[in-house]
């Protein structure tokens, strides 16, 4: 009776103890999870062991949508040290605080046409930031095209040469040849990885480089020499770029004044008159002539901006 009584008591032990161990496995296994996702996002860059993000759980909810999928992708083109939890959040607080602006500066019919406005600028704002580092890594392209040809003409291996061109080159061509050399140590094509490159920074140039490494690397043979010949290409098409868009600054500049004049008449109807547009919209004919107006700016902006966009 002692025997087993002494024996229930040792299994009731050895069940708390590997349940104990079972409970801390489980907690440990999923704290090394959340460092993981931490550090590894869906676009395959890695981050630093210390680095802490806001917004994990927006970030999951967001991550498996096709929406919040885009928006990862359209955030690692940018360069943005940013989320899409911390951007949607961002995003949601800038429509409410234009909205209430809106309704408190103007008037409560504003409101919504702000929120709009506030949406449509944050999309824009990324835009703005992809177009941006586009023209940054357009600019370097000449520099990126004469160390992959002085490290083939070397004779190292093309995939070696974007390696040494990650390392070499400052930001964001290091950052993007960095992508592109992770991507190749870990099984991906030359293919793949100069291919999902060209989409991340779409331009023509870029789309010239990445065919001339292919087709390099399929069909083999000296591409130095194509590497040469493209340099001084890219070195020309960078000047002409330039004086392009040194001729329609002011084109650009007009595109962006020609909204703000119709904010500035609003707010100074409204301060001469105030309430005025309350009453304006009020009416179903008020709020009518306003939305057209509205749109005729917007209209202008898109065609001043259009007239002003030349591909080069």
């Amino acid at each position: 009776m002692d025997n087993l009584a002494l024996l229930t008591i040792g299994a009731t032990l050895l069940c708390c103890v590997l349940a104990v161990l079972g409970v801390y496995a489980v907690a440990s296994g999923r704290a090394q999870h959340a460092a993981l996702v931490d550090r590894l996002d869906r676009t395959g860059q890695f981050r630093a062991p210390g680095h802490r993000r806001g917004f994990d759980g927006l970030d999951r909810r967001l991550r498996g949508t096709r929406f919040g999928k885009r928006l990862e992708i359209r955030l690692a083109a940018t360069g943005l040290d940013l989320t899409p939890g911390a951007f949607f959040a961002a995003m949601v607080a800038g429509v409410l605080g234009l909205w209430l602006l809106a309704s408190v500066l103007l008037a409560p019919f504003f409101g919504p046409i702000a929120g709009a406005a506030g949406l449509w600028g944050a999309f824009a704002y990324l835009n703005w930031q992809r177009q941006k580092r586009t023209e940054r890594f357009i600019n370097q392209l000449p520099e990126l095209s004469r160390v992959l040809a002085n490290a083939t003409q070397a004779g190292l291996a093309l995939r070696t040469a974007l390696a040494m061109a990650a390392e070499e080159l400052e930001a964001p061509a290091g950052e993007e040849l960095g992508k592109v050399a992770d991507q190749l140590a870990i099984g991906h094509s030359i293919d793949d990885a100069l291919g999902a490159l060209a989409e991340r920074l779409p331009s023509r140039e870029l789309v010239v480089l990445v065919t001339t490494l292919v087709l390099a690397n399929r069909a083999g043979g000296t591409v130095v020499s194509s590497l040469r010949n493209l340099t001084e290409t890219l070195e020309e098409r960078k000047e002409t770029r330039r004086e392009v868009r040194t001729q329609l600054s002011q084109v650009t500049a007009t595109g962006y004044v020609v909204p703000l004049l119709g904010l500035g008449a609003l707010l100074v109807m409204n301060g001469i008159w105030p309430g005025a547009l309350d009453k304006i919209t009020g009416s179903v004919l008020g709020q009518g002539t306003i939305l057209v107006s509205l749109a005729l700016y917007a209209l202008g902006f898109f065609l001043v901006r259009r007239l002003g966009k030349i591909d080069v």
